[in-house]
């Protein structure tokens, strides 16, 4: 088991350009660096936020050619961090879609594990807000962990949170720290955030990473902020609010075993039987 560490989650509110949002993650990376963290998360859409596709795809590039990437990469190696770049519009060779990519970097600035986001946020909510992921992103197909010298991660994007059976499979392969890098909606934000986040931190016995979006973005979006940090008991560790800004915790790695001593549900998982499709029937009970 190790140490403490000190995490920060990096909460801004990006624009519809690039070298900005850069600038703006690099003055937060360097508080954290400032605050002793040694391990720093950005969120979702880190790179760019706007509601025109054309824009977005303007701003998008190859990983190994992402001006952010590199950017963020070469100052993760300078202040020696291990850095979550959230999410990054990265363009895929042969597609005529994005992925919405998560990379994990190292205090090398090299990019050690790279998770695609799965699950495509394609709703329409209530006031009129309607979204398409899908139309611009390519949903991921594979489940990813990380090693760390602070623990095995698991990583994720936004929407995911809403399948959790993703988690249960994270941490079932070892995870015991939940990363949810994420551009969550107002509406979806006040109704959902806070009790989705702590319910997937409890049943898995997990921390719970969850770097956010704020403010009011191109197009008129708005996000929920509320950066948070869960204990594996369910505690809320730390919570951003609205504003732009770094929020700084200590998580132990201990309480990952103490959680799960105390509930050990992640051994008690058993097969079944998935419910006939149909109308439901009361012969049985008949």
């Amino acid at each position: 088991m190790t140490a403490p560490i000190r995490v920060a989650l990096i909460q801004p509110s990006a624009r519809d350009a690039l070298d900005a949002n850069i600038a703006e993650i690099g003055r937060l990376m360097r508080e954290a660096k400032a605050g002793g963290a040694v391990f720093a998360l950005t969120p979702e859409n880190s790179s760019f936020m706007s509601t025109d596709r054309k824009a977005v795809f303007a701003a998008a590039y190859p990983e190994d050619a992402h001006p952010m990437r590199r950017a963020l990469g070469e100052l993760a190696a300078e202040l020696g961090l291990w850095l979550l770049l959230g999410s990054i519009g990265v363009r895929l060779a042969g597609e005529e879609r994005l992925a919405n990519r998560s990379l994990l970097i190292n205090p090398a600035g090299r990019v050690v594990r790279r998770y695609d986001k799965i699950h495509m946020f394609d709703v329409d909510l209530a006031g009129g807000e309607s979204y398409r992921e899908s139309r611009s992103f390519r949903p991921g197909e594979e489940a990813v962990t990380a090693d760390t010298p602070f623990g095995r991660i698991g990583m994720t994007v936004c929407y995911d949170l809403r399948f959790p059976q993703l988690y249960r499979a994270l941490a079932k392969a070892g995870a015991g720290i939940l990363t949810i890098p994420s551009a969550f909606t107002r509406p979806t934000g006040e109704a959902h955030w806070h009790v989705l986040m702590r319910a997937r931190a409890i049943e898995n016995g997990c921390f719970v990473l969850a770097p956010a979006q704020c403010g009011t973005h191109a197009g008129g979006r708005k996000t929920y902020g509320h950066s948070l940090a869960v204990a594996p008991w369910g505690e809320v560790l730390a919570d951003g609010g609205e504003e732009v800004g770094v929020s700084l915790v200590e998580i132990d790695p201990a309480r990952i075993d103490k959680a799960r001593g105390m509930v050990p549900a992640l051994g008690h998982d058993r097969p079944f039987a998935a419910p006939a499709s149909g109308p439901a029937t009361q012969a049985a009970a008949e």
